[in-house]
């Protein structure tokens, strides 16, 4: 008899659902890809820190490296200390740098484990700046802190950047003297204000288009530093016209949790191999990692089909967890790891799993199934009742 159990509706009332009963996804093995892939990947909160968890942060570091243990055994990279992190929403400079050093260090005895790093501005009081040159000073005392431990940079959107800026020739500037001073090529990071509104107008255009232009410009003046760029602006019209502009041997890593397997899958236009697809840079790697691992496997063997049935099913719990206001989808991811048994509570830095209803978790559950991403389904619905029973469900 399949495992069911009474989940919440929209309307309020309770349902009873009964579990897919579906063999949960795994690769086999250790698969090779031919798309490089990272996972953005969360931090698990320690519960047990005598903190005030709103204004501090306390991380359980041995589940947290586990977890990233876990995505390179799947093959997978992880994208260190970004937005899935919390970087900006509860994860502060001080412990994003301990977990790179951490993640870095973790990875040295793990052969072929990527692992690439958020360089940002975050550790400046945004009010107090006010001028490029000290955004510019403020990305230069990350980079150094990364590179002196031999990290790979991110260069993330910069809050400090969007609030100062007074034109494209801003953007160029900073970007000019962060890419001139890097030693090794960079991944540069375009976050869309649906992730973090106070990246409006970020590249100096709240016009999409024109904002790719100054994007660009900057590429084509570094591309010996650029390895490529990840945008997150959730449009793959968007990324698909911007793939076809980069310069040859730049990489477009999508970070559109909407549409990320046709994206991967590529349209395989013209010369240069690296234009026609996507690489991927993606948060929802986190929660689905078994499944992104096997689809990927797949694809690269030349079993495009097969990429696409394990891979699309992912796609509509994606967007449920990626749902406006879509700076809230780490909540899904930690979620989705609690229910896996990556961790063994369902706690967030910054209290941050109080930013989702139960009736969002209850879907979430059920996509999850539907995705045949619950890895061990009985676990699963015992945590599910827990977390019901938390909310007066019983």
């Amino acid at each position: 008899m399949p495992l069911s159990i009474k989940l919440p509706s929209l309307s309020g009332t309770l349902e009873n659902y009964a579990l897919s009963g579906s063999t949960p996804v795994q690769p086999a093995g250790k698969p090779a890809f031919n798309r490089i892939a990272y996972s953005a990947a969360h931090v698990v909160a320690d519960p047990r820190a005598a903190i005030d968890p709103w204004l501090q942060c306390a991380v359980d570091w041995d589940a947290t490296i586990a977890y990233r243990r876990h995505l390179w055994s799947l093959g997978l990279g992880v994208a260190e200390a970004m937005d899935t992190a919390q970087r900006g929403m509860g994860l502060d400079w001080p412990t994003s740098l301990e977990l790179i050093r951490r993640s870095i260090d973790a990875a040295k005895d793990m052969p072929g484990a990527l692992v690439a790093s958020g360089c940002g501005t975050d550790h400046l009081v945004l009010e107090d700046v006010k001028t490029v040159d000290e955004v510019i000073r403020g990305y230069e005392m990350q980079m150094e802190a990364i590179e002196k431990l031999g990290g790979k940079l991110i260069v993330m959107a910069s809050r400090a950047l969007a609030r100062v800026a007074r034109s494209p020739a801003d953007y160029e500037r900073v970007y000019d003297r962060i890419l001139s001073q890097a030693q090794q090529p960079v991944v540069l990071h375009w976050l869309g204000d649906m992730f973090d509104p106070a990246l409006k107008g970020y590249w100096g255009n709240v016009d999409a288009d024109q904002a790719m232009d100054t994007a660009l410009a900057v590429i084509a003046a570094h591309p010996d530093k650029v390895d490529g760029i990840k945008i997150s602006l959730l449009d793959k019209d968007k990324e698909i016209a911007m793939r076809r502009r980069l310069p040859k041997g730049v990489r477009m890593y999508t970070g559109d949790d909407f549409n990320y397997a046709e994206l991967i899958a590529g349209d395989g236009w013209g010369q240069e191999a690296f234009h026609g697809q996507s690489d991927a840079l993606l948060g929802i790697f986190d929660a689905i990692a078994p499944a992104a691992s096997a689809a990927l496997g797949e694809l690269a063997k030349g079993n495009t089909q097969r990429f696409h049935d394990i891979l699309g099913p992912t796609v509509p719990l994606s967007r449920h967890i990626f749902a406006a206001p879509t700076r809230y989808y780490k909540t899904g991811v930690v979620f989705m790891a609690w229910l896996n048994g990556h961790q063994s509570h369902f706690t967030m830095v910054g209290g941050q799993q109080s930013t989702r209803s139960l009736v969002h978790f209850a879907e979430l559950f059920r996509l999850a199934d539907a995705a045949n991403l619950l890895e061990q389904p009985e676990l699963a619905v015992r945590r599910m009742k827990t977390l019901l029973a938390l909310h007066g469900v019983e």
